[in-house]
């Protein structure tokens, strides 16, 4: 029996429907849901020293960046010119910086712990200290321009060697005062260094439009604004070369100049107004911290009763108050610069605004100034940009030959906090100041860690260093206030009334 016409096509009309809801649901249930967290992978102040064999310094000048990793990785030279100590003392090098043997012991423990993060972040410095004066001794006869070319080379490879170890995975990169193509803290905009470098930091973003962006944004004053990738949403990451903003800057030339740092400041207010028009997280990296240098402050003396002067970065205080401006669409701050585990908090002077931003001081790979190598892995809430938790893992030690690397700490386990979030350091910088002694739990724990030891070993870095006893006081309240008049007022708070 036929059913009428109508009947038919309700029929049809209802089993259509059933089709669309049934390929609906089977599609829905398809899409992997987006994870809670990602692992991201920071670094800082890797300071790769290609001179470790200064018998290998002519091959390294005349060999594409292709070809290094055999040169370095390769037997030692013979009849080197200089050896490398008196290429050290020649140079008065404080300490003895990345050779490439630990530089692929790191890589290879950040793979075995990470094998592909969300992210690879490196916030500065991926250049031998005083290559100007390696350079002079090994290759008397370079020109200017072709010192400018090699050191590009060296940015050139490291960046090469971390997308080699990470082919998935973003890496993004900023430049220390120490990558230059000229000499330390100094730089030219639109240089040649930079144009060229322009080009092997965007090699390793993997996305065309981070790539793009790159290449057309870097080579002015080394900056650039990339996407975070997925499954981050909504997120941007600034990146600053702020070599330009050092109170020690100057021009290739040697002259000094605020303009440049005047068009970084211009530029970064203007991402970030169209960030938080947007209603985007941000995440900045940059190389050196905005404010006070707490260390060598108190190292110096008390300036509480000797009269001295807080120690500062920076040539003014005019990017930590553009920071100060966006505490609500900027979510992390990440920097380098100092080599130790440190912890910031950036907040509008004297709490004139509300709102705060956390910040992470990443220790180096660098062994040179006595501290062991290190790198940290991240859990970062995608959704929010959040950085949730991390964990440090040290070199047992400085050399990247028989080195095994292992859990230093972790964030969360060490000072019970949740995430690394501005109201958890607002609430855990305010228990360091409070601890004027530096005595208690986690006072404790920080003067440990901020100088990074073999995981293995003793804890050594307060009994080693009795003087953290009277500098905590004068330490801590860097850690708040990047004002100077801010920091005298915590440091010294008998002054101030």
């Amino acid at each position: 029996m036929r059913l009428p016409f109508l009947f038919r096509s309700a029929f049809a009309t209802l089993a259509a429907a059933l089709t669309i809801a049934c390929c609906c649901v089977a599609t829905t249930a398809q899409t992997p849901a987006q994870p809670s967290t990602a692992n991201i992978l920071m670094l800082s102040d890797i300071h790769l020293d290609p001179f470790h064999d200064p018998g290998k310094a002519a091959a390294l000048i005349a060999s594409p960046v292709s070809g290094w990793q055999a040169i370095l990785a390769g037997p030692p030279s013979t009849n080197p010119p200089v050896t490398f100590d008196q290429l050290q003392n020649d140079c008065k090098s404080k300490g003895v910086d990345t050779p490439y043997a630990l530089l692929a012991s790191s890589l290879a423990a950040e793979q075995a712990q990470i094998p592909t993060p969300a992210f690879v972040t490196v916030s500065g410095d991926l250049t031998v200290h005083k290559l100007d004066c390696r350079l002079k001794i090994l290759a008397p006869t370079l020109s200017a321009s072709d010192y400018s070319k090699f050191a590009a080379k060296i940015v050139e490879f490291v960046a090469l060697e971390l997308h080699t170890a990470f082919p998935k995975s973003p890496v993004y990169l900023a430049m220390g005062n120490n990558d230059s193509g000229c000499g330390d803290y100094e730089e030219d905009h639109n240089s040649g260094y930079l144009d060229r470098s322009a080009k092997s930091f965007a090699s390793a973003v993997l996305s065309k439009g981070n790539k793009d962006d790159i290449e057309a944004e870097f080579p002015d004053l080394g900056d650039y604004n990339v996407k975070l990738p997925a499954p981050f949403q909504n997120t941007r990451l600034i990146v600053l070369q702020d070599i330009f903003e050092s109170k020690k800057y100057q021009t290739c030339k040697g002259k000094d100049s605020d303009s440049e740092a005047k068009q970084q400041i211009a530029w970064l207010d203007s991402q970030l107004k169209d960030a938080k028009a947007k209603g985007e997280h941000v995440w900045v990296m940059a190389h050196i911290p905005p404010g006070i240098d707490g260390y060598s402050t108190a190292k110096s003396g008390n300036i509480c009763t000797d009269g001295g002067k807080p120690t500062v970065f920076l040539g003014s205080e005019a990017l930590g108050d553009t920071f100060s401006d966006y505490t609500s669409t900027i979510t992390l701050i990440l920097l380098g610069h100092t080599h130790m585990d440190e912890m910031r908090l950036y907040s509008s002077p004297s709490g004139s605004k509300p709102g705060a931003i956390p910040a992470r001081l990443t220790p180096s790979i660098t062994p040179v100034d006595g501290n062991n190598p290190s790198f940290t892995i991240g859990v970062v809430d995608p959704k929010k940009a959040e950085l949730l938790d991390y964990t440090v893992y040290a070199a047992s030690n400085q050399t990247g030959i028989g080195t095994t690397w292992s859990e230093e700490y972790d964030f969360g386990k060490t000072y019970g906090y949740s995430s690394f979030s501005a109201s958890a350091l607002t609430d855990l910088t305010q228990e360091f100041i409070a601890d004027t002694s530096g005595t208690k739990k986690n006072s404790q724990s920080y003067q440990s860690f901020y100088f990074v030891m073999p995981a293995s070993g003793p804890l050594s870095n307060v009994a080693k260093s009795a003087a953290w006893s009277t500098m905590w006081p004068m330490y801590t309240c860097s850690m708040t206030q990047d004002h100077k008049k801010d920091y005298l007022a915590c440091t010294c708070p008998a002054k101030a009334q």
